[in-house]
This record gives C-alpha cells, sequence and structure tokens, in this order.
C-alpha cells in the first residue's frame, strides 16, 4: 500500500475569484494483467482539516479513471491510497481548474511531484 498527498495547496481569492473552483483528478493503470485499488480523500483546510472527499474504487488493467471535485475553499489537500498488484504501476495527476474549466499551472501535480 502506497499513500500520496498533494500537500496543503492555497487557494485564496484573487480580485474576489478563486483561481481554482474544482479539481479533476486523473488515475492510470499502466499495468496489462493486474488491477489496483485507489482511494481518494479530500480535505477543506480552512482553519481546521475537515474531510469533503471520500472514495474508495478498482482501476482495472490499462483503465483510466477521471474524477471531478469541488474545490471552491481557502485550502485543500488530497490524499491517494494505491493497493493491489498494480500499485506500483498506477499513476496518479492532479488538475486545478478555474469557473471557466481551464487548467490552473500552479495547482497541476503529476505523478512525480506527489509527496510520499
Amino acid at each position: 500500500m502506497a499513500t500520496f498527498s498533494s500537500g496543503p495547496i492555497e487557494n485564496n481569492p484573487v480580485d474576489g475569484v478563486r483561481p481554482t473552483t474544482q479539481v479533476t483528478i486523473k488515475i492510470v493503470n499502466n499495468s496489462s494483467v493486474n488491477s489496483s485499488t485507489v482511494s481518494i480523500q479530500g480535505f477543506a483546510l480552512d482553519g481546521s482539516r475537515t474531510l469533503y472527499v471520500n472514495e474508495l474504487f478498482g482501476v482495472a488493467p490499462n483503465q483510466v479513471v477521471t474524477r471531478t471535485f469541488f474545490a471552491n475553499v481557502n485550502a485543500f489537500e488530497f490524499v491517494f491510497t494505491t493497493d493491489g498488484a498494480a500499485e506500483d504501476q498506477t499513476e496518479i495527476s492532479m488538475w486545478g481548474k478555474n469557473p471557466s474549466g481551464q487548467l490552473v499551472a500552479r495547482h497541476r501535480i503529476v505523478s512525480d511531484e506527489l509527496d510520499m
């Protein structure tokens, strides 16, 4: 079992609008034969750490899973746990998006950048 974290991400409003209002998470199982299990936990960090996303699901061989979550808070953090035979072949990336759906570069985290 491996656990990764985005770390705390500041998302304070700029001119009354938060840079990121939603987060898209992509999970890729690169194994051609084994599956993995992924847990996603999302936390709002507004004076306390409040869990607001809690999902657990399987990822089949060669499958790509996309999840989109609310992120219109002052700060947030996502924690990912992978398990199963393809645990080491499962990659996760996280993409912040603004109210227009455009990517927010400073809220983009790819697999190699996630903290263990």
